[in-house]
């Protein structure tokens, strides 16, 4: 292996990685105060709910197309750069929407999930381009542990500045909030036109072979993208848990930023142990991951102290975590170059429609049985792991 071109790979996905840290204390930071926000605007607790799974649809089901015309164009940096420029600018637009205008404030929540969806499958074959010569594991897990560290940083920078801004009116102060998640956004657009200049062609990372004309996705995909719906199905977004335990008072209002924060300390953490075990182990790295995760909503809604809540959100973000690192680095793997954005946008779309319903349905139970919510939330998660040791037999048949 060429350790030139080894070094000019990792290089790229370090500089890739800042563009996602920059990225994500964009979005993450303004995502831990969405409901507050929106609420604040006029919203209803149906809108709000509406406005953020509506958005994350939309930020999920449109890569199935955006994948396809990143394959078919090849405009892999177009489509990356003016996704994340969507994708980060729309955040700051948010400190100009006036005092109840709270549906101004949804256009631009799903404008943000649109630009997330036009450069996501571009992204990630840009990346897994880099990734093919320090392994995909690696090189997704690395990318993954700086994007989760600017997901930590955004509310934490919230934070500061909500406590700094004490005794300010509170619709100024989320207005502040937004326009300094302006600075990050900036630094993103910077950082990935850097990138594109640097390394403007990331294909030649990936040695050419010999590719048929006629591509079909191998079976074993269609297993494993069984098996990562039902983990999504069961896999609840993080503002139901904050609610809860909002509800509960397990914690005060101003510790939830700080709560996710958290949660995504440890995403970055398990993104960097489980790809490096991906390398070594494949798919069995990620049933791995799917036993830890899975338990995390008993531990979380039948907590009794703050303990058995840390512990949940603990195993909720070891999930986050693997997923994101590990699922990215099992599509590359058995997908060609020629159809890996294809390959993306399929798995992403799947992926978030089975997050969304399996959300929707767990928000419904939540007033109509806690115990059933749990019930469906765990077991789901535990069905993916049969299905994924079924998919890594056909794999290595």
């Amino acid at each position: 292996m060429n350790k030139k071109r080894t070094g000019s790979a990792m290089a790229f996905i370090f500089l890739m990685g800042i563009v996602s840290m920059f990225g994500d204390m964009t979005h993450e930071g303004a995502r831990s105060i969405f409901g507050g926000y929106l609420s604040l605007l006029g919203a209803s607790a149906a809108a709000i709910g509406f406005i953020t799974g509506f958005g994350e649809l939309v930020g999920y089901s449109l890569r199935f197309i955006t994948g396809m015309i990143a394959d078919r164009t090849k405009k892999y940096w177009t489509m990356t750069i003016l996704g994340y420029a969507t994708n980060v600018i729309a955040i700051p637009c948010l400190a100009l929407v006036p005092a109840n205008g709270w549906v101004l404030a949804a256009f631009f929540i799903v404008l943000e999930r649109m630009g997330k969806a036009l450069r996501q499958p571009a992204k990630n074959t840009l990346l897994s381009f880099a990734a093919s010569q320090n392994g995909l594991g690696k090189g997704f897990a690395i990318q993954e542990f700086m994007d989760q560290i600017g997901a930590f940083l955004g509310p934490v920078i919230l934070f500061a500045v909500m406590a700094f801004r004490e005794g300010t009116p509170l619709f100024n102060t989320y207005e502040i909030c937004f326009a300094v998640l302006g600075i990050p956004a900036l630094c993103c657009v910077a950082a990935v036109l850097l990138a594109k200049r640097q390394f403007p062609h990331p294909e030649r990372f990936e040695p050419v072979t010999a590719q048929p004309q006629e591509f079909h996705f191998p079976k074993p995909f269609w297993g494993y993208l069984v098996a990562i719906s039902l983990f999504a199905f069961g896999f609840m977004d993080f503002p139901l848990i904050t609610m809860h335990v909002a509800r509960t008072g397990l914690l005060t209002d101003d510790l939830l930023p700080l709560l996710y924060a958290g949660a995504m300390l440890v995403d970055a953490v398990a993104a960097l142990l489980f790809g490096w075990l991906y390398d070594t182990w494949g798919l069995k790295s990620l049933m791995i991951s799917a036993l830890l995760a899975f338990p995390f909503a008993f531990f979380i809604f039948t907590a009794q102290s703050p303990a058995m809540l840390y512990l949940g959100v603990v195993l909720w973000g070891i999930g986050m975590g693997a997923q994101e690192s590990i699922f990215k680095s099992a599509v590359s793997s058995m997908i060609p170059a020629q159809a890996r954005s294809t390959g993306f946008g399929i798995f992403e779309t799947i992926f978030g429609v089975a997050w969304f319903a399996g959300s929707c349905l767990l928000g419904v139970l939540y007033d109509q049985s806690l115990t059933l919510m749990v019930v469906i939330s765990c077991g789901m998660q535990f069905l993916a792991v049969p299905v994924l040791f079924y998919t890594y037999r056909k794999l290595q048949a």
